[in-house]
């Protein structure tokens, strides 16, 4: 398997200074979108780093998964429309935490996330599971680090046992901490808060998995898709 890990676009959240003002499920600013649009292009029309030496030309996904966060969402649907795939909701992949403002009393309040027909509605033609339902996907309370971590072990594990199935290049619109918790979980490497791999917004990592659970990390965080006037954080 070819896995490419693609952080969504700056959020309205990313851009703010500090948490004052921060929203629930964050929609892209006006750069995000445009970083979307850009890597969507570049995706299918741009050099692929590993064309040369793979002897292929440009990137070709089998499979193009998202969270079911309105940020990844968003980002996913112009590289949806710009290869001809049809976006499948992972909704595992999401971000640490949840969907979760912060209360009054300082404790975190989690909320629903959006309902099938609110994602149907804005994104027609992404393929849901049921676990996204009509009363949102999330309604849990606020998720710690080593709730994430647990779930990107089991998202790593899913991965391996599909590469030892079948050899698809599957791309993964998701986010920034979950992305560093999936790399290290594939890598075998414990959670630990004192490394982190980062990720500029709509930036790719990419990590082949073989059939016998051999893994490569072929490159990180890699944004050359994006003029330095849309490097986010």
């Amino acid at each position: 398997m070819e896995l490419y890990l693609i952080r969504h676009g700056q959020s309205q959240n990313n851009a703010l200074a500090t948490p004052v003002g921060r929203t629930k499920d964050p929609s892209l600013t006006e750069i995000g979108l445009k970083q979307a649009q850009v890597l969507a292009d570049h995706l299918a029309n741009g050099d692929c780093p590993d064309a040369q030496w793979e002897k292929r030309d440009g990137y070709h996904f089998d499979r193009l998964y998202c969270s079911a966060m309105h940020r990844a969402l968003q980002t996913a649907q112009p590289v949806a429309d710009a290869l001809g795939l049809q976006p499948e909701v992972w909704v595992d992949v999401h971000e640490q935490g949840g969907i979760y403002l912060d209360g009054d009393n300082g404790k975190t309040i989690g909320h629903p996330g959006m309902t099938r027909a609110e994602i149907l509605d804005q994104f027609p033609g992404y393929v849901l599971p049921d676990n996204v339902g009509e009363s949102g996907w999330w309604n849990r309370d606020f998720e710690t680090i080593g709730g994430a971590s647990g779930r990107a072990v089991a998202v790593a594990e899913i991965l391996v046992e599909r590469a030892s199935q079948s050899n698809e290049r599957v791309a993964i619109v998701s986010h920034g901490m979950f992305v560093n918790l999936l790399i290290k979980a594939l890598l075998n490497q414990l959670p630990s808060p004192a490394s982190y791999y980062h990720h500029f917004n709509t930036a790719m990592t990419r990590i082949d998995i073989g059939s016998d659970g051999f893994i490569i990390l072929r490159y990180l965080n890699r944004i050359n898709h994006l003029t330095p006037d849309l490097v986010t954080q």
